[in-house]
């Protein structure tokens, strides 16, 4: 077995081709973006898609050149990966034999001992009649107005094996059926089919405009098929019965297996994938291994009634086991349920298991998942940067305690000279003395990024009994597995976080974008991280960034409080989405490179939404209303706020404006005031005061 990694190359991505179906379009699509992200060149996938009976020479090179990657729409090498695995595809490296696919809970599902099971069958006297076979096996599996997909035509390949060529699709179970009754076997299926070289049938139903993936009317069946010559068909069959498979018909190949057409009765291709796996798993786990080249919907199987050289492909048994996947799969679920047991209320009333500790106060606790979201360029690795030193040093986050101990940093996007330097920029900007950098565990992946299924068993692995806190992983584009807007993918996806953070005892802390014009469609910010909703309802604390319209007033009044100020500011508000926690106080930050800064100033508690950024809108409030929170949130000697606070950029509009509760004026120090109609004195926010006149404000 080769050595653990975390990255592929150019022979690891032709094992995993070699598993998927070139005919589908999508596919196609999104394997040529991956390679090209990759590195690997178009010569890969242009031998990939020559598999295809759709391949046009020269189609690949003109659309590989089209691909442009676009920020949050990056297709990575974790997609072929993903389709490869979903389809049988597993890799001789160490780290998928030593934690595979996510295991259940408690999960065994090892009910059979292979060692002892048999099940003889005796094959056909002179007695056969192979007409009743097909007959029997096409109403097994056919309505008589259904296209079935058959092929009596072998050729070779380069190393001489016989695979199936010019297969037929047109014709309807019905047709063949009669065709049996009038003329026999050669009638039905051609005298090809009395050549002895055997003869493939697909068990799904067709459209009759083609034979792949994409022409399956209905996802009824898959096949199970071994091929081990250490599990003879005896044992096949026998392990098959022991399971209680839902197995339609069972057919000898004529060779060393026995084809079990297995209810799977899925409804889209997603689910048949998920189910096959589920089948193929369970049949693993007790001693039959199914090839895993025969996942696909429209795979071949062996028509019975032909002789594949000297034996007979037959009919063995039928209706065997359950009459459905869903039956089966209840079964199987009930004999493993090593689930912990439930309790009452009254067990556990008077001795209530202790809460988590809050890792972030008022928004995290100890073990849980935080997301942070955000547009690009809000800064969120510097914000996720900035958590791990409070977690680190044991000092507020942006107003909130955090509690001391050690982070690992999982840094899948920045060069590591790049990554360090900012750790230490954010420490000095902060003014922070460096007591615990020890305690700070920074672990640079760029180059080695992987689909979250492959990288949580090194992180497992790697800070497991360490004491670790908190692991922060950042970005979360660099490890998605499936399709983003996929929620049965995205929910798989999400299940590593729930995996990490139950084996290490952390919290998993990760960031994601938003998606195109998320902050005008989508009122909720639990709701604008790009893909599937998972994003909204998987993690315990969400917290969201949106930008923030700075005028020219609010950055001279922060720049007259922090004179190190860098030239560039944005403005930020921070909202939260919490499980466990009363809703989040809004917050409203500075971006002052390479730090957030908590506005507590309220320079920025009028300022509107940013336009442009996906489509914000601006807050509905009218100037008394925006007048009256930023007087309220102001110390109690302060009771003046500028004009331009309320969106107003000159002294005319301002004047113009009518207020029900407010009056406006221009101070001597050249701000334009608004400020409570009545009130004889103003003190302004740089401590001076005004005496209200009828001309105006008089500096006293």
């Amino acid at each position: 077995m080769e050595t653990a990694r975390l990255s592929w190359d150019e022979d690891d991505y032709k094992g995993m081709l070699s598993y998927i179906d070139p005919d589908e379009y999508d596919d196609w699509i999104k394997i040529g973006m991956a390679l090209k992200h990759e590195g690997m060149p178009c010569e890969l996938w242009d031998a990939w898609a020559a598999n295809s009976t759709k391949y046009r020479p020269g189609v690949c090179s003109k659309k590989w050149d089209t691909f442009k990657e676009a920020a949050g729409s990056t297709v990575s090498g974790g997609t072929i990966y993903h389709l490869a695995t979903e389809r049988g595809w597993k890799p001789s490296y160490q780290e998928i034999s030593l934690y595979g696919e996510l295991p259940e809970i408690g999960a065994d599902y090892s009910f059979v001992n292979a060692s002892f099971a048999r099940e003889s069958f005796s094959e056909p006297d002179d007695n056969y009649d192979p007409v009743a076979d097909m007959k029997q096996y096409l109403r097994l599996l056919f309505k008589e107005d259904e296209k079935v997909g058959y092929c009596t035509s072998l050729a070779k390949r380069d190393d001489d094996r016989l695979v199936p060529t010019n297969g037929i699709y047109t014709r309807t179970a019905g047709s063949l059926l009669k065709a049996l009754d009038e003329g026999g076997v050669a009638a039905a299926f051609g005298s090809g089919a009395m050549k002895n070289e055997g003869a493939f049938i697909r068990f799904n139903p067709l459209d009759g405009n083609g034979e792949g993936n994409s022409n399956v009317v209905e996802r009824r069946y898959c096949l199970i098929e071994c091929d081990d010559s250490n599990t003879p068909p005896e044992t096949q069959y026998a392990i098959i019965k022991e399971l209680r498979l839902p197995v339609k018909v069972l057919v000898f190949s004529g060779n060393k297996s026995v084809h079990a057409i297995t209810h799977v009765d899925a409804v889209s291709e997603k689910q048949y994938r998920e189910r096959v796996n589920y089948i193929y798993e369970i049949c693993e786990k007790n001693g039959l291994k199914p090839d895993p080249q025969d996942k696909n919907e429209s795979r071949y199987s062996r028509l019975p009634g032909v002789k594949r050289k000297d034996r007979w492909q037959f009919i063995i048994d039928s209706e065997i086991g359950f009459k459905s996947y869903e039956e089966w799969h209840e079964y199987i679920e009930s004999l493993n349920d090593n689930l912990p047991k439930d309790v009452t209320l009254a067990d556990i009333w008077n001795d209530m298991p202790p809460l988590a500790d809050e890792l972030i106060k008022g928004v995290l606790r100890q073990g849980h998942k935080l997301l942070l979201a955000g547009p690009s360029k809000a800064g969120k690795s510097f914000l996720l940067m900035g958590l791990c030193v409070s977690i680190a040093e044991g000092i507020p986050w942006l107003g909130l305690k955090c509690q001391q101990g050690k982070v690992a940093y999982v840094n899948l996007e920045l060069d590591s000279a790049s990554c360090f330097h900012r750790f230490k920029d954010i420490y000095e900007k902060r003014g922070i003395v460096p007591k615990h950098l020890k305690d700070i565990q920074v672990w640079n992946l760029r180059g080695y990024a992987a689909p979250m299924d492959r990288l949580a068993p090194f992180l497992i692995r790697r800070f497991k009994s360490k004491g670790y806190k908190a692991v922060v992983i950042d970005p979360l584009y660099k490890i998605l597995t499936g399709d983003e807007n996929s929620a049965s993918e995205m929910a798989e996806f999400c299940s590593y976080f729930d995996k990490v953070a139950t084996d290490l005892g952390v919290s998993v802390i990760y960031c994601h974008h938003h998606s195109k014009g998320a902050v005008g469609k989508y009122a909720n910010a639990a709701d604008r991280s790009s893909g599937s909703g998972v994003f909204a309802r998987d993690p315990d604390a969400i917290l969201d960034l949106t930008e923030l319209k700075l005028e020219q007033g609010a950055i001279e009044r922060y720049r007259k409080e922090n004179p190190n100020a860098v030239e560039t500011l944005t403005g930020w508000e921070l909202s939260g989405t919490l499980r466990e926690f009363p809703p989040l106080n809004m917050k409203r930050l500075w971006f002052d490179y390479p730090v957030h800064v908590l506005d507590e100033w309220n320079y920025l508690a009028s300022a509107k939404y940013a336009k442009g950024t996906g489509g914000a809108v601006e807050p509905e409030m009218d100037p008394d209303e925006i007048a009256e929170s930023i007087l309220l949130s102001q110390p109690n000697d302060v009771n003046a706020v500028t004009a331009a606070e309320l969106g107003y950029d000159t002294e005319d509009t301002a004047k113009k404006a009518k207020f029900k509760k407010y009056r406006a004026s221009l101070g001597d120090d050249g701000i334009y005031y608004v400020f409570k109609k009545g009130e004889n004195l103003v003190t302004t926010s740089k401590g001076k005061k005004f005496r209200v006149t009828g001309r105006g404000l008089k500096e006293i």
